[in-house]
């Protein structure tokens, strides 16, 4: 069985990569990162999407079938854990607004 979801987990990531960098600078800009926990919940995020772009960049690449499934596998997990905690930041994002 070939690896059916780094195909997708990838540029989806690296999308939403892109997404928590975004939020960061605009947390930065203005000026709002230091009395918010936002920004360092929005980097671990950022690292995690990192990571799962990693794994299914080598899952994609690999010859080796058990190295192939073992990193899709972590890949998804990682990337299911990095969605878990955009919808938490942007929770909190949105409480922070109507406060």
């Amino acid at each position: 069985m070939a690896n059916t979801t780094s195909q997708h987990i990838l540029p989806t990531s690296a999308n939403l990569l892109g997404f928590c960098l975004f939020v960061i600078t605009s947390l930065h800009i203005t000026n709002s990162a230091t009395s918010s926990l936002i920004d360092e919940f929005t980097s671990l995020i950022a690292l995690l999407f990192a990571f799962s772009c990693l794994l299914s960049f080598l899952s994609i690449r690999t010859a080796d079938r058990a190295k192939e499934q073992r990193a899709e596998r972590l890949a998804d997990y990682l990337f299911l854990a990095a969605l878990v905690g955009i919808v938490g930041i942007i929770l909190l994002l949105i409480f922070r607004v109507i406060r």
